[in-house]
């Protein structure tokens, strides 16, 4: 397989440092786009000593499947990003997965008939913005997705911490529980002017969710006939098999372009784990662990066969 240094968004007031990894072989190959979840990240989506992206990239490649990786903007660009002004998902996330699409297809080696995103996390959420907005891709991979409204998921997620936490930290806990709940109501119910200047954190406004909000995941994807597979993780302590993977089914009412796939005994990674809840997966990034080949191929063989 062949290594490229490549820049997504060169020229831009955000250039983000890329890796284009390339099968074996002969072109035209089929191609892949790695969007990250929420938060900073880096073209790994590196935590600790786990590198999902990286086994996608190299495992796919194997498997005669091109694969993009690249930095999340805020990961390079946050002070900037501040400084230029109002957050979205759209500057966040959503014109780099469209410029590293635009990559792909550009490129002579790469089939532009069946270029791919591979959404994890919030990335899983936005994909098919993404290919509404410009993306434009043969199809829509979603690992560990919801079509839960993000807020909605935090506070979950905050609950869930709280009721296993104890002492101090069960205290700290409901402290920020309480103010995020605060923050949070009546979120729909706000002018757009107020959302915009009320601060949440990590230089996000609660503007970010509402906007986010306000675009359904389901939408995107009922609105198309695109082939579509999501993904799922048994033992995923941050989005749950019964309230997001089943959720996706209620949603999107079993579409015949709609796969679904769960694994058993991995985690919101896809790595193996034995733990499911938030505050003991946290410490299993301190394990160098990988997504396992299965997870591998059934992304390879599912493109393939399209």
């Amino acid at each position: 397989m062949i290594t490229e240094a490549r820049i997504v968004g060169e020229g831009t007031n955000y250039p983000l440092s890329a890796e284009l990894v390339l099968p074996d072989g002969q072109g035209p190959f089929p191609a892949a786009v790695l969007v990250h979840g929420s938060g900073t990240s880096d073209k790994d989506e590196r935590i600790g000593k786990l590198t999902p992206f990286k086994d996608l990239a190299y495992g796919l490649a194997r498997h005669g499947i091109a694969v993009l990786r690249y930095d999340k903007r805020p990961y390079k660009h946050a002070r900037r990003m501040m400084k230029d002004g109002l957050i979205t998902v759209r500057q966040e996330t959503i014109e780099d997965a469209v410029l590293a699409s635009k990559m792909l297809k550009n490129d002579p080696r790469i089939d532009a008939e069946k270029v791919f995103i591979i959404g994890h996390s919030m990335g899983a959420m936005l994909a098919g913005r993404i290919d509404a907005e410009g993306g434009d891709f043969a199809g829509i991979i979603m690992m560990a997705g919801t079509p839960n409204r993000m807020e909605d998921l935090l506070l979950r997620q905050l609950n869930e911490v709280h009721r296993d936490s104890r002492g101090l930290v069960k205290w700290i806990v409901g402290r920020q529980l309480r103010k995020m709940e605060k923050q949070l109501g009546g979120l729909y119910d706000m002018d757009e002017q107020t959302a915009k200047q009320k601060k949440f954190g990590g230089g996000t406004t609660l503007w970010y969710f509402r906007e986010m909000g306000m675009h359904p995941a389901a939408d995107y994807l009922n609105a198309h006939s695109k082939p579509v597979l999501i993904m799922q993780g048994e033992n995923d302590a941050q989005v749950s098999l019964t309230e997001d993977f089943e959720a996706w089914k209620d949603v999107l009412k079993d579409r015949k372009n709609v796969t679904y796939r769960q694994f058993p005994g991995l985690s919101h990674l896809f790595v193996p784990s034995e733990e499911r809840t938030i505050l003991k997966a946290s410490k299993e990034s301190r394990k160098e662990k990988h997504i396992p080949d299965n997870v591998i191929e059934e992304i390879a063989a599912w493109i393939h066969s399209l």
